[in-house]
């Protein structure tokens, strides 16, 4: 099986489920906690590339970070919300997970069930 990837938050619950279910079949895959090991501007356009995702389709728009960067009053580009997203995690969607050329965004956890 190819390599996979999950990139999360180790508190969020629906990253919790995630890998609960590919321990729970036996894969094997590597976990990132990309509040530690941040995503490169290039990383991050490269797995939205591969969702066939825009920067906005992929933002958290509960977050505080959200409101308190005013994106219902702004336009912000999707350059522009690809920066701030380097620059403020928690307006990534979670888990992302990949698996060479195929990646989804496991939200709901159940969606891990495309890849296999």
């Amino acid at each position: 099986m190819s390599k996979i990837t999950v990139y999360e938050k180790p508190t969020c619950t629906t990253c919790r489920k995630v890998a609960n279910v590919l321990i729970e079949n036996g894969v094997d895959f590597e976990k990132v906690n990309y509040y530690i090991k941040p995503f490169s501007k290039t990383k991050l356009q490269s797995l939205l590339k591969k969702m066939k995702m825009k920067p906005s389709e992929l933002l958290r728009k509960n977050e505080k970070v959200y409101k308190d960067l005013r994106f219902k009053e702004k336009n912000y580009t999707e350059s522009q919300i690809l920066d701030l997203m380097i620059k403020f995690p928690d307006l990534v969607q979670r888990p992302i997970v990949e698996m060479e050329e195929h990646t989804i965004l496991a939200r709901p956890a159940e969606k891990i069930k495309e890849l296999f």
